[in-house]
């Protein structure tokens, strides 16, 4: 009971960082979070799709694979970090002031180090924030890689090719956002939190 507790209590907390990363830090310059953004864009570029719809079906396909390689368990909680992050995003984005932002420079290093901390947080609590992520971790497992770095290569041929569509400086915050947070989730995923087994990454496929 104490274990669940804390697994759910630490996927409301990485899930909130990861929100508030994206709204207060990110959003405000239009910088997007990760790939599925990326991938959105280009589906709303080259198939007209509305962005809203292309986020859901790419986040859709890859949760229904997910289902498959980690489980229910696994993809409920996923399904709840994502809804944590929307509602985080939400409330932020319409019910506070905006911050002021000093630096654009600044922003992108407080984004990436709470959108690390989250997305990192989020996978030792045997889940994910979503999006690419999810092969990600599919690649990783499999494969017996660092989750952070397999997450850089493809955020990174996404962002390459999301470059032909939007502003080219954008995709170059992104990629810095990307390699800044993907060693904090490596950091994180390699940290031994506890002697006792909670909390330790339980994200692999068993």
């Amino acid at each position: 009971m104490y274990k669940t507790l804390l697994i759910y209590c630490s996927l409301f907390l990485g899930a909130s960082l990861q929100g508030m990363a994206m709204s207060i830090f990110l959003f405000p310059h239009s910088i997007p979070s990760g790939g599925a953004a990326g991938l959105a864009i280009l589906a709303n570029h080259w198939f007209q799709l509305p962005l809203g719809f292309s986020l859901w079906l790419a986040n859709i396909v890859f949760l229904v694979f997910a289902l498959k390689y980690f489980g229910y368990t696994w993809t409920f909680r996923t399904i709840l970090a994502v809804a944590t992050t929307s509602t985080t995003v939400t409330i932020l984005s319409s019910y506070f002031l905006p911050i002021p932002h000093w630096h654009i420079i600044l922003d992108i290093l407080g984004g990436s180090i709470f959108f690390g901390i989250g997305v990192g947080i989020l996978i030792r609590a045997g889940a994910s924030s979503g999006g690419m992520v999810i092969p990600a971790l599919m690649i990783a497992s499999y494969k017996k890689w660092s989750p952070g770095k397999v997450m850089m290569g493809i955020n990174l041929l996404i962002f390459l090719l999301t470059a032909l569509v939007i502003d080219y400086k954008i995709v170059i915050f992104a990629i810095i956002c990307q390699f800044i947070s993907t060693n904090i989730i490596d950091f994180i995923y390699n940290l031994k939190i506890y002697p006792g087994g909670i909390l330790i990454p339980s994200w692999r496929k068993k």
